[in-house]
């Protein structure tokens, strides 16, 4: 039995949680983005987590789950006003084992629960086959100035299912 196969479990952020994530926020950024991206752009992509404070506050606002494998935090996701995924990051040794989708999919079930007909993303050119994947659809190519680096994005959109529909009200 692999770590593969294995289902991380899936728990809401705490406040604590927010030094690990920027840990791992910068890990996969670092590790996962660096054919796409040159240092100078991932150093200013990271720059946005300087601020301990400003991210923790980001993520408290937010919807924001994480995944665990043996209670070590793999990956996170965040949803943003019921209907902009803000973030989604897994660490890049946990890289291609499904912790992503698992987190995309469990964002994707909530928003629908909450009624949510439509998640917008801005994905990273590394992160683009991985939501097309998924069922994104690519809408515009976009650039963002951020600490003083231009990083290219793709504004990405998916229609989600009324799973209540046919349910009685």
């Amino acid at each position: 039995m692999g770590m593969k196969n294995q289902p991380p479990n899936l728990r809401p952020f705490l406040p604590q949680d927010v030094k690990a994530l920027r840990e791992l926020f910068r890990a996969s950024i670092e590790g996962l983005a660096a054919e796409d991206y040159d240092e100078e752009q991932r150093e200013a992509w990271i720059s946005q987590i300087d601020d301990e404070a400003a991210f923790s506050a980001r993520l408290g606002q937010n919807l924001t789950i994480l995944a665990l494998q043996q209670a070590k935090i793999v990956g996170f996701a965040s949803f943003k006003n019921n209907q902009f995924l803000d973030m989604l990051y897994v660490h890049p040794d946990f890289s291609g084992q499904g912790v992503g989708g698992y987190l995309l999919e469990a964002i994707e079930k909530l928003g629908a629960h909450r009624g949510v007909k439509k998640i917008t993303l801005e994905s990273s050119d590394t992160a683009k086959d991985f939501f097309i994947a998924r069922g994104y659809s690519p809408q515009s190519r976009i650039t963002h100035l951020r600490a003083g680096q231009w990083l290219g994005v793709t504004t990405m959109t998916k229609e989600l299912a009324d799973i209540t529909a046919g349910r009685a009200h």
